[in-house]
């Protein structure tokens, strides 16, 4: 059986492929699913089965990145979006911090003071302040239009700043140093950082990474559950809600691996995904299917469109340069590909309310999902498509050290 399973190799870049081979060893498996770019020691949109160990590399700095998708039981043309979409961006907080007094509460931050890795116990001040909060990049909140007309809501984003300080500080300790030194990340070719499960290490960073994850799927449900209230709390008919960074011991081919995935949705026989696209294109709900392909492909399937241009080619070289009053402003230095003046235009023309994003964030950036979907073959059935009416992100004017 060949070790690696790629999904569009033709919409791939070579780049992207290199890296993945530079992943994985004679007993492991990995896969490419057909949205994959480069990225940091592993593509996004890269699978890796491993014997004994799992990669920081592959579950990335945005631990336990996911998304989560609702359906009300009201009709988007009963909605006021204009309205909606106002109160959104007043309400919840994205970007770097809270600028709002709504303050969350949630179980998950009494497990982090408490956390069995101590010095994760130290981040509950970030972890409580960043609560709630969506952060930047691609990391969204949408309102949708199904095929019946039902309003859906989506949202993407992860652990934020605490799982960043946990991926860092798992970086310094890969290097022989404390989990609170600085340790050098490296460069994006350099060669995955694997922990032995046998180590006292690869225990930690395993009971790190899952309250990591506890702590992102809180936030999309107190996101999700505030968007509810401001739509007057509609009953949820339909959820779905999965990470998609992340790493998990499963069976395949009647042997046991943990699996890495960065920027791949799990998509067993049966299992139910939300995949975003673009802010103008639609976006699906998906469920697995058992097939020697899907067996192939680790039953992953993409988490997204895939990117196509990267952040600084739209939206150009940026400078952040910090005001008086200590937040960072970006001053351009070169001018990006993308006329998102253009694209609002297009947006609006479209019936599509959008709060926030950039050039960064423009369609134009990204594959066409329903085109990679194709690639993915015999492993996925689409259940629902989901046509956006409004997107709320953050402005390109943001700084976040914890972009996706």
């Amino acid at each position: 059986m060949d070790n690696l399973t790629i999904f569009g190799e033709e919409i791939i870049d070579q780049k992207s492929i290199a890296q993945i081979k530079n992943c994985f060893g004679e007993e492991d498996l990995a896969v490419l699913t057909a949205d994959a770019h480069y990225g940091y020691g592993h593509p996004i949109g890269g699978a890796v089965a491993y014997k004994n160990k799992v990669s920081l590399s592959g579950v990335g700095f945005d631990i336990g990145c996911g998304n989560k998708a609702v359906r009300t039981n009201i009709m988007a043309d009963e909605i006021n979006t204009p309205k909606v979409l106002d109160e959104i961006f007043r309400r919840i907080s994205f970007g770097v911090g809270r600028y709002n007094n709504e303050r969350v509460d949630h179980s998950v931050l009494e497990e982090i003071r408490n956390a069995d890795f101590k010095p994760q116990r130290k981040l509950i001040n970030l972890a409580a302040e960043q609560l709630g909060t969506v952060g930047s990049g691609n990391h969204f909140i949408d309102l949708f239009q199904d095929e019946q007309g039902f309003l859906w809501i989506g949202v993407h984003f992860g652990s934020r700043g605490f799982g960043h300080k946990t991926a860092t500080g798992f970086i310094a300790m890969s290097q022989g140093l404390t989990f609170t030194d600085h340790g050098k990340e490296g460069s994006m070719d350099a060669p995955p950082i694997l922990f032995d499960l046998t180590s006292a290490t690869g225990q930690a960073y395993l009971e790190a990474m899952n309250i990591a994850g506890k702590y992102a799927y809180a936030g999309r449900d107190l996101v999700v559950q505030k968007v509810l209230e401001i739509l007057g709390n509609p009953k949820v008919t339909f959820e779905v809600h999965n990470h998609h960074n992340f790493a998990w011991q499963e069976e395949h081919f009647g042997q046991q691996y943990y699996v890495v995935r960065k920027g791949c949705t799990p998509a067993f026989p049966s299992q139910q995904g939300f995949i975003g696209a673009t802010m103008a294109d639609t976006s699906v709900i998906v469920e697995g299917v058992d097939s020697e392909l899907s067996r192939k492909g680790l039953y992953s399937t993409v988490h997204g469109a895939g990117r196509v241009m990267s952040r600084t080619q739209a939206a150009g070289k940026k400078k952040w340069i910090a005001g008086k009053d200590g937040k960072k402003r970006p001053t351009l230095i070169a001018k990006g590909q993308v006329d998102f003046d253009a694209v609002k235009a297009q947006m609006k023309d479209w019936h599509i309310e959008l709060r926030g994003a950039g050039a960064d964030e423009a369609p134009q950036c990204y594959k066409k999902l329903d085109e990679v979907l194709q690639y993915q073959g015999n492993t996925i059935k689409v259940l629902h498509r989901l046509h956006p009416i409004g997107v709320a992100m953050a402005g390109g004017e943001t700084f976040d050290p914890y972009k996706d």
